[in-house]
């Protein structure tokens, strides 16, 4: 077995571990605190089922399989736009962030399978697809889908000229950190008081309060947390919900009150452990990048909304991850040259 295969199976066992501590930390704090860990365990089974079939899909229909999954998102977002489970709040709360995850989600998969194709005709199908998403979101009133499938529609499309995947990688990861760091500071009152003023018109104030309910909550409970599912037993802003589902809308800050420091630093974890497999992927830099940024904004509106309490969009991003990491049967049918792997060859597309 060569290096690249020892690092595949390095990264696939590295997964494993990351998920697996998602699940298990989740049954210590629900043990210790009395919490309800269903919701954490369904969504780390949502990812590892999307993520597994999509390693096999990626392998076997390297086109159709995310051309479908696109196709999929959108159809599932205009005949299900207020996605099940929570409440019917105005975006980008509840379900506009869901259907904005889903769209994201769906735009990153059709511009990967644009990207994999060879044939000009259905290249340019695919590409009108993603378009097709950006537009499907304004018709349904989400201004976070216009903004982040454009993003991705953007990022897709001038993949072709990058040669080095490892500095791309990194901004995506530095952004979805900034994006992170932005909602602890309006949560903790950090910023000054005009730019505190702005967010709130946009994000809502009923949404701070929920932030800032969680994060004193992180404070008081920063070992272990609350306990998984007790966030809204213990928030008033939450309790005040009409109506009532009890999260704070942002995947850090409801980690951090309800499974403490650990809880956080095992989601950055597996962020992380994506975005490294997404570098050591044997596919072409495009489809590489363009996953990434389509994961990058699911991470930005899972940081400041309800988006990954949604099963839909926990097994969409597992497949989309798994669909542009799957390795090729053989090392005679690889995807990619070595050199485009390492940064140093031609760019696809």
């Amino acid at each position: 077995m060569g290096a690249d295969g020892e690092r595949h199976n390095v990264l696939d066992a590295a997964g494993v571990v990351v998920l697996g501590a998602c699940a298990v930390w989740s049954l210590v704090t629900a043990a210790v605190h009395g919490g309800r860990p269903e919701g954490v365990l369904l969504a780390v089974l949502a990812v590892a089922a999307g993520y597994a079939a999509g390693r096999i899909l990626g392998v076997l229909l390297p086109v159709a399989a995310p051309g479908t999954a696109a196709l999929a998102g959108l159809a599932l977002a205009v005949a299900l736009p207020r996605l099940p489970p929570g409440p019917g709040a105005d975006a980008p709360l509840g379900h506009a962030g869901a259907t904005a995850a889903v769209l994201a989600l769906s735009a990153g998969a059709a511009c990967c399978a644009a990207r994999a194709t060879p044939v000009r005709l259905l290249r340019l199908a695919l590409w009108l697809l993603a378009g097709a998403v950006v537009v499907t979101g304004a018709l349904l009133g989400s201004t976070a889908a216009v903004v982040t499938c454009g993003a991705v529609l953007l990022c897709g499309l001038a993949a072709g000229r990058v040669r080095r995947r490892a500095p791309v990688l990194a901004v995506l990861g530095l952004a979805a950190a900034l994006v992170t760091c932005l909602t602890w500071a309006v949560a903790g009152n950090a910023l000054s008081g005009g730019l505190t003023g702005s967010l709130e018109d946009v994000l809502t104030p009923h949404r701070i309060a929920l932030w800032r309910d969680a994060l004193g909550l992180a404070d008081r409970h920063t070992g272990l947390g609350v306990g998984p599912g007790r966030f809204g037993e213990l928030s008033v802003a939450a309790a005040q919900s009409t109506p009532y589902d009890g999260r704070p809308h942002s995947a850090a800050l409801q980690l951090a009150a309800e499974q403490g420091v650990v809880g956080v630093l095992v989601l950055a974890a597996g962020f992380c452990w994506v975005l490294c497999a997404l570098w050591a992927a044997p596919r072409p830099t495009p489809v590489v990048l363009t996953t990434g940024a389509a994961l990058t904004a699911l991470a930005a509106l899972a940081a400041v909304g309800n988006a990954l309490s949604f099963t839909a969009v926990s097994v969409g991003a597992g497949l989309l991850a798994g669909l542009a990491t799957a390795r090729p049967l053989a090392d005679g049918i690889a995807q990619e040259p070595a050199g485009e792997l390492r940064g140093h060859g031609r760019p696809v597309g």
